[in-house]
């Protein structure tokens, strides 16, 4: 598998709660000057953002629920709403892992379905399984109750879990959604090579904060 330009796989992210308007401008020069896939940030930014990257390919991400997932269907669907009314194209919405462990999928479904029908035609959402706190049959249903909902992508992890993004589950992640579905790999991908086993795992997209060192590690390796 040869991968020509790594940057067009990068969420460029930046999701700690202390970062400030400055650290976010930075971040959306990085993602135009490097071609990254999107900028994603915290929901208090998307309009930042947005008007940072107006005139620009890049896309703007949020994060809905995040990081626990624990929040209601309601609260998740305004919270999307809202951002995608602030400029998100994209939101990246926790999954309810709580009612996943209850064995309640049909909430499960429900809490990813109408978030997707919310922000339908304005934003495509990227369902965040924490896959690190779920068993392989979890994942696996978890993905195909994405699929079912309408989500445009399945997520690895927050990064603020016991764990990230693992190949493991990126390639069980893959091999469930099938082609026509997005799988976004994030949570501890750090370097240049990492992020390439993840895409040749399955991946098409990489959410990190070290998209800058990844991408000036593709050049040098050219």
């Amino acid at each position: 598998m040869s991968i020509s330009n790594i940057s067009s796989y990068i969420d460029h992210t930046l999701l700690k709660q202390n970062a400030i308007a400055e650290q976010i401008e930075r971040l959306c020069h990085e993602a135009v000057q490097y071609g990254f896939a999107s900028v994603c940030v915290n929901p208090y930014r998307v309009e930042q953002v947005y008007m940072l990257l107006k005139n620009t390919n890049v896309k703007v991400c949020t994060v809905i629920g995040f990081p626990l997932g624990a929040t209601t269907t309601r609260t998740k669907c305004f919270e999307a709403v809202e951002t995608a009314e602030n400029g998100a194209t994209e939101v990246d919405m926790v999954i309810n892992v709580g009612a996943v462990k209850d064995g309640n999928w049909e909430l499960v479904k429900k809490d990813i379905g109408e978030v997707v029908s919310a922000v339908s035609g304005r934003a495509d959402v990227k369902v965040i399984l924490e896959t690190c706190l779920l068993t392989d049959d979890e994942k696996r249903r978890a993905c195909i109750i994405s699929k079912e909902a309408g989500a445009a992508f399945v997520k690895t992890s927050t990064g603020f879990s016991q764990s990230g993004a693992t190949i493991s589950d990126v390639s069980l992640m893959r091999s469930v959604v099938g082609d026509d579905m997005g799988v976004k790999a994030s949570g501890g991908i750090g370097d240049y090579s990492t992020a390439i086993a993840m895409i040749k795992a399955g991946a098409s997209r990489i959410g990190t904060s070290s998209g800058v060192a990844i991408a000036e590690q593709e050049l040098v390796d050219k």
